[in-house]
């Protein structure tokens, strides 16, 4: 028997099922499996939230085009695995060309970033923030819709995702393994070791390069950077296109991921996400991109194993508990984790 909460979601009132849900929460594998999967999806959210970040950080630009790039990394990485890969295929080529599709995803969009930075961002900077958020908020709509119109037709419904990339993965990332006693997917595996390298490289892109150098200054102080002659209008274009092409980076990732794949309606999906983590980790701050990360994958991987229980049988309760997370942070400390007031800007 279910009963509705005040809030519309219907939750189970069989007491020995919620008995045995919880006992089942507490044992080894269970625990396992939850952090195991919540690691996985933490790294993907870090990936297409840190360009995100990046941009805001020195630029002070919300750039609402950042899911469309994520998109059409998606779609371009799996174009390059369904050139690239066959039935006869072995896992250990199919994890190579991944990786040769993400520096080509990563080379091609960082450039493409740059252009649209240099070309149609730069003459705004003076205006108000509503001229940037309207201009990547069109070019996002064109993107999408450029992209629609490409994939019918070459036969490729933009809904649902399209299955011939997502089928290149190796079957290692779709049949089922125990870690730790858990039942995981063992791409979620994949994806931790990839959010390692990317949490890994991004830090020492800003603490160790000099570029990494003008956006913590830049974030903090950009009139003063200017005035020791750096010049931070290049500091910009190359800033914009690196958070772009990482924005392509988190495509890719999500080409192989069954909840996700190869789609139109990735772009709007990817938006919400990214914009959740780096609010809630504070705008333009990597150590809180990192932290709500792992806060928000630990919550999706949680919630996603409760309604796997059977206690709560609305199918929305992941995305409902992530986006509640937003709206407790927006009223307790609206900075975020790890944000400051008046952090980025030109």
């Amino acid at each position: 028997m279910t009963i509705e909460l005040a809030t519309g979601l219907p939750l189970a009132t069989d007491l020995p099922l919620v008995v045995d849900a919880l006992s089942r929460l507490f044992q080894p594998d269970t625990l396992a499996r939850i952090l195991v999967e919540g690691l996985g999806k933490a790294a993907v959210y870090f990936v297409l939230a840190v360009g995100l970040t990046l941009v805001f950080g020195l630029m002070g630009v919300l750039n609402f085009s950042h899911g469309a790039m994520a998109m059409l990394g998606a779609y371009v990485g799996g174009l390059l695995m369904v050139l690239a890969v066959s039935d006869g295929t072995g896992t250990v080529a199919r994890i190579a060309f991944f990786f040769v599709a993400v520096v080509a995803v990563f080379a091609v969009l960082t450039a493409f970033g740059s252009t649209i930075e240099y070309s149609l961002i730069r003459p705004i900077y003076d205006r108000t923030p509503m001229y940037q958020i309207l201009l990547t908020f069109g070019i996002a709509l064109i993107l999408e819709e450029v992209t629609r119109i490409v994939v019918l037709a070459r036969g490729i419904q933009p809904d649902p995702p399209w299955s011939a990339a997502m089928a290149t993965a190796p079957a290692l990332f779709t049949d089922r393994y125990d870690v730790l006693g858990a039942p995981i997917r063992g791409l979620y595996a994949f994806e931790i070791v990839l959010g390692v390298l990317a949490v890994a490289g991004v830090w020492l892109f800003l603490n160790r390069t000099l570029y990494g150098l003008y956006i913590r200054a830049g974030s903090e102080d950009p009139e003063m950077v200017e005035a020791l002659g750096i010049d931070v209008r290049r500091a910009f274009t190359i800033v914009f296109g690196l958070g772009t092409g990482l924005a392509g980076i988190g495509g890719v990732f999500l080409m192989w991921d069954p909840l996700w794949g190869p789609s139109a309606l990735l772009a709007i999906d990817v938006l919400l996400y990214a914009f959740v983590v780096v609010i809630i980790g504070g705008l333009g701050s990597f150590e809180g991109t990192v932290a709500a990360s792992l806060l928000v994958g630990i919550t999706d991987s949680f919630t996603t194993w409760l309604f796997s229980t059977g206690i709560v049988t609305f199918t929305g309760l992941p995305a409902l508990t992530i986006f509640g997370l937003l709206v407790l942070m927006l009223i307790l400390r609206p900075q975020g984790l790890y944000g400051v007031e008046e952090v980025g800007g030109h």
